[in-house]
């Protein structure tokens, strides 16, 4: 098998874990059974609410929920249990740091730790949010300050963690200056004005222009 399936393998091998995580068995027989909220310490919001804020119905929440509670009964996840599943899927690399990148995009509220809703609010946005909704989440996952722009620098540490988390598969010899070579690239083609950063418009204006990032929004949108 060459690099690149192995690597699309063990991308598709995580997307799968991650889904399995937060819906736990996918068992349906149970789905009518109502939420047991009282038995994890954190007590997410009703469902009506999330329904609400999200584009899943009540029956999704509820196999959500279930797989979140069987999986993390304290009701929330940390940023080391967080890297330890990365960890355990690309094996042939450091997934750490992608990871706490990826960690603090769900972390919205920023107080270190995952609960329900984090994740369900970010599994909306990535599963059935429009494009527009996935480009900004995406700006927030390379605005690594969050002060509302993107620099060449943190780019340039997005393209590196996505390297070492790939490891092997993505170096046979990869060059020391190579990510910053394709940071180069991209950050010359999205920053329009020339002035060093790349603002939110930048960068979805880009992004709706490229054929290839198009494609990989709808990637998931009916995986649930």
């Amino acid at each position: 098998m060459s690099c690149r399936k192995r690597c699309k393998r063990e991308i598709f091998k995580f997307a799968q874990y991650l889904f399995r995580l937060i819906t736990g068995t996918l068992n349906t027989d149970s789905v009518e059974d109502e939420l047991e909220l009282s038995a994890v310490r954190h007590r997410p919001e009703g469902l009506e609410q999330l329904e609400a804020q999200t584009r899943f119905s009540r029956k999704e929440l509820q196999i959500l929920y279930r797989g979140f509670k069987n999986e993390c009964p304290s009701g929330v996840v940390n940023e080391d249990t967080f890297k330890d599943i990365y960890a355990q899927f690309f094996p042939q690399g450091d997934a750490s740091t992608y990871a706490h990148f990826l960690f603090n995009a769900f972390d919205t509220d920023h107080n270190g730790s995952l609960s329900f809703e984090d994740f369900v609010m970010g599994l909306s946005i990535l599963l059935r949010g429009t494009v527009q909704e996935k480009l900004i989440w995406a700006f927030n996952l390379y605005d690594i300050n969050k002060d509302g722009y993107i620099t060449k620098e943190e780019m340039l540490d997005i393209m590196k963690a996505i390297y070492d988390m790939m490891g092997k598969c993505t170096y046979p010899v990869l060059k020391e200056e190579t990510p910053r070579q394709h940071v180069e690239v991209f950050f010359q083609k999205m920053d329009k004005n020339k002035d060093g950063v790349v603002t939110i418009d930048e960068f979805i204006d880009c992004c709706q222009n490229d054929e290839n990032i198009m494609r990989s929004m709808h990637l998931f949108e009916n995986v649930l």
